[in-house]
């Protein structure tokens, strides 16, 4: 009964990728290891009988920009390219403190390195973990929402005053 059935995921695989590499099953095990965190999460909080909280307007705008601001700091930053080596091979910069890298290896490792390089796959992970942190911890999460959003404005003030400054140097 296994052998038919994985040999019936692996000729779909085959249809779906085409003459891509398309790592399907790196990508199930993500998910299977983000779900399996999210419901350890909720099962924990039902069963510390915790409270769910009500996030206002500005839980919301602290979440966004640190969601922003982590996921950049863990995608694209110089700093934490250690993280991605195993998984990436540098190319180049791609903007101000920005790398660029290209994903490597097959499988697991290619599916892990499509996630540790893309700002929007890690959105979810850390958006999850804030509202996990916001359930256990969450003061300690707020305090670090806050400077992650606070470091989010900083980062535009600086391209901002780096554009104006640009600017001024082109009218003289």
């Amino acid at each position: 009964m296994i052998t038919p059935l994985r040999e019936l995921l692996r000729r779909e695989a085959r249809t779906y990728s085409g003459d891509d590499d398309r790592p399907l099953a790196g990508y199930t095990g993500l998910m299977a290891a983000y779900s399996g965190a999210v419901l350890g999460a909720a099962a924990l909080a039902r069963a510390a009988r915790r409270e769910l909280p009500r996030p206002g307007p500005w839980d919301v705008t602290l979440t966004a920009l640190a969601t922003h601001q982590l996921s950049r700091l863990i995608t694209k930053d110089p700093v934490t390219s250690p993280l991605r080596a195993p998984f990436t091979r540098f190319k180049g910069t791609s903007g101000p403190a920005e790398l660029d890298e290209e994903v490597r290896g097959t499988g697991a490792r290619k599916a892990i390195g499509e996630l540790v390089t893309c700002p929007f796959c890690t959105s979810l992970w850390i958006a999850t973990a804030c509202t996990v942190g916001s359930v256990f911890a969450p003061r300690a999460t707020r305090l670090a929402t806050a400077t992650l959003a606070a470091l989010s404005v900083a980062d535009f003030l600086q391209y901002a005053h780096a554009a104006a400054q640009d600017a001024a140097e082109g009218t003289s």
